[in-house]
This record gives structure tokens, sequence and C-alpha cells, in this order.
């Protein structure tokens, strides 16, 4: 009779409530110790007997407690990503989730978006995260150049990791794609297409890769014979904004004819802009934009696009994080991707 109920229990366990490591004993007909160990990859455990609570573990959808994996180790299995809600337009932000998550399945880790608008404090997160002890680590985006965020998880010894780089003289992991080698791309292009007044839609000038946007862009201007017509908005403004903004510019005397856009959804207001002012790329205008996912060649096959890899951005910040818990030096953590330019 004990056995039955043992047996009714276990059985009520795995269908009723969350599974644990005595569902996944009871299943395998191992003891939970035995269990425990195969999952920690103990080395006293054989082989076969790993793949057989692994197995059934991914089929009962089993994860660890983390409370219970806390207390016993004083680690959470988390990973927080600090990321802007204003960066979902476009699938920025899905495709950086996506990237992170190809890395950190199969280990011990899970991510937890924490997301805050660029508009506030955003200092608010990572304090809460600190203070709380709620990550074994931190991504963050959207990265100034002399960033309080990266000072303050530096002071902490908090991994971390960051989308973009610092300029303040502080050693730490990042993944960054290249601006300024996009930027100066980006004008010998439109030159190339007999181009010579060029407007710059930038990024906001608080952030790093605003310099390295603008260097690039100053560069190729001198070494392609070209000028600069000057946008006075940036991509962080509103669309409508920007949209109103190169209408504006468009029906001006000094109309540019090529334009450099930094943003993927940025480009649609843009390209609205110039429709507005009754122009046609391609024709009056060319436009060269960077997107994070293949979509202004469908709105407009005219735009020269250079593709920046965000989901490649992700894993690469991944593995920086978890090889920073794992004590690896950051200068060892350090990456840069290159634009990806689409072939007509």
């Amino acid at each position: 009779m004990e056995n039955k109920a043992n047996f009714a229990g276990a059985a009520a366990e795995t269908t009723r409530e969350r599974p644990t490591l005595k569902t996944i004993a009871f299943m395998t007909g191992l003891g939970v110790t035995t269990v425990s160990r195969a999952l920690k990859d103990a080395p006293d455990i054989g082989a076969e007997t790993k793949e057989r609570v692994r197995m059934v573990a991914r089929q009962l959808g089993y994860q660890p407690n983390r409370a219970g994996v806390r207390l016993r180790t004083g680690k959470t299995n988390v990973i927080a990503l600090v990321l802007s809600i204003d960066e979902e337009i476009m699938g920025f932000s899905s495709q950086l989730v996506f990237g992170i998550s190809e890395v950190l399945t199969g280990t011990p880790y899970h991510i937890v978006v924490t997301p805050h608008s660029h508009s506030k404090d955003p200092m608010l997160p990572v304090r809460y995260i600190l203070e709380t002890g709620s990550a074994d680590g931190v991504i963050i985006s959207r990265i100034e150049p002399d960033d309080p965020r990266v000072r303050l998880l530096t002071e902490h010894n908090m991994p971390f990791a960051t989308h973009g780089r610092t300029d303040a003289g502080l050693t730490h992991p990042f993944h960054d794609f290249d601006n300024e080698a996009f930027a100066h791309q980006a004008v010998e292009k439109l030159v190339a297409r007999g181009r010579k007044r060029i407007a710059l839609l930038q990024p906001p000038s608080k952030l790093t890769y605003y310099t390295h946007t603008r260097i690039g862009f100053q560069t190729g201007l001198h070494d392609y014979g070209a000028e600069e017509v000057p946008l006075r908005v940036t991509i962080d403004n509103p669309l409508e904004e920007i949209r109103n903004a190169v209408e504006v510019l468009m029906r001006a005397s000094n109309a540019p004819d090529g334009i450099v856009c930094s943003a993927g959804s940025a480009a649609i207001a843009v390209n609205a802009g110039i429709e507005a002012a009754g122009k046609r790329l391609g024709q009056d205008v060319d436009m060269v934009s960077k997107e994070s996912a293949p979509i202004l060649n469908w709105i407009r096959p005219e735009i020269i696009t250079a593709y920046e890899d965000v989901r490649h951005a992700g894993r690469e910040m991944a593995k920086a994080v978890i090889a920073r818990i794992d004590g690896i030096e950051p200068e060892l953590l350090q990456s840069i991707s290159q634009p990806v330019w689409k072939t007509k």
C-alpha cells in the first residue's frame, strides 16, 4: 500500500505541480542525489545516466528552483538584460534577446529583461539589480562615452557586457558595430552614384557611437570630395518629426542629393519625408541606411542597406558575460562587427 501511495503521489506531482528532482528520480528510477549530480554534470556519474536524466528533465520541462539555487550557491543563474523600450522598433530588441537566449540555452543561466525608457534615469534598473542581488551578470545598451552605469557595475565587481563602447579609460567587455566604417563606406557609395551634397541622420550626441559615426562621415566627405547638408534631427526624434524635418530639407534650395541614415526605423520616416516633398528616391536623391532586419528593401528597393547583425551581438554579449562570471579578463571579451552591404 505504501508503494502505491508513493506512486500516486509522484504521478500527481508530474501532472499537477512543477516538476522537481524527486519527479525526475521517480521517472528514472534513480535516487534524488544521483539525479541532482547528473544534472550538475558530476564526473562520478556515467554519461548514459546523465543523458537519461537530462532527457527526462527536458520532457518534463524541469527548471531548477532559483530560490533554492541561490540559498545553496549564492547565485541566481540570472543574466539581466537592461533594455530600452524605445529600441523595440523593427525587431531590434527581439533579435538581441534571441541571440542571448541561443547562448544561454544549455547553461544554468536564464535571461530576465528589465525594460526602461531612455528618457528616464538609466541608473535606476542597474541600482535595483545591484541592491537586490537579483542577477549574476548584466547586459546594457545605449552606451555613453563616460557611462555611469559602467562605472557603477565595475566598482561593484558585477560581471557585465555592453552593446557599445565607452571612452573613459574603462576596460570592460563589449560588443559593438563599426559605425565609423559604416558611415565612411556610406559616403563612398553615395559619391559613386554621383551624389555630392549629403545629409546625415545621426545618433544622439550623448551616445558613444555618435562620435564614431561622425568621424566616419566627415572622413568620408573629405576622402571623396563631398559636402554636408545639416539635418537638425537625430534617430531618437519621433518618426513624425524626422519625416517633417526631411520634407522641409528636401523642399529647400540647398536640398541634399544623398542621405545617410543611422537606423532602419528612421529610414522609413526619411523616405516618407522625401516623398512628401515631391522627390523620388533613386532619382532626385539616394539614401544609405543601416538596418537590423531585412525589411527596408521590401519597402523601397532603391535604399542602399548595410546589415547590423543584432542577433550576433546578443550572442557575443551573452558569451562575454558568462566568461566574465567565470573570471576571464575583460580585455579578452571585446568584439566589433563590420557592416554587411546588400548587393543589388
